[in-house]
């Protein structure tokens, strides 16, 4: 992953906007971090899954960053049971391993996620691929409720 600043000058509109990074991987999550925090995002990460669960309210951050290959609780995992908390909430899923679109579809075909992004990424791509989710329209009252593919360790 490569720290590189953007050249667009969204910094003060991103200001705003308050991501949640949830990676098992600390030198994923603090170069993500501080690339976005560059990029002028209010960023706060954490490492466990079942913490973030545990500790998440709704309506505090406007998108959620989940990796997907993570012990205990994947991100898909993580996201569904977020969403019975916060149905507004937005997602971008990461991973440094294959795209996992076709099985999510599979899994949840109602639901509008589009925002997938495999790493190794710049941070101006990632920066580039969060923008466009805040672009989209708001996620709308989903079903979640289909059963998920366990986390493999």
């Amino acid at each position: 992953m490569r720290l590189e600043k953007s050249n667009s000058k969204n910094g003060e509109e991103n200001s705003d906007k308050n991501i949640l990074l949830v990676d098992d991987d600390a030198d994923s999550r603090a170069v993500i971090s501080l690339g976005l925090k560059n990029e002028g995002f209010n960023v706060e990460d954490n490492g466990d899954p079942k913490d973030v669960l545990a500790k998440f309210k709704p309506g505090k951050y406007d998108l959620l960053l989940l990796d997907i290959h993570m012990p205990g609780m994947n991100g898909f995992q993580l996201y569904r049971e977020i969403r019975k908390i916060d149905k507004k909430v937005r997602v971008c899923f990461i991973t440094a391993f294959e795209i996992y679109f076709d099985e999510f579809r599979r899994v949840f075909p109602k639901i509008h996620v589009s925002c997938f992004v495999q790493k190794p990424v710049t941070i101006s791509k990632l920066a580039q691929a969060v923008r466009e989710e805040f672009a989209r329209p708001p996620p709308q009252d989903e079903e979640v409720s289909q059963p998920i593919p366990k986390a493999q360790n």
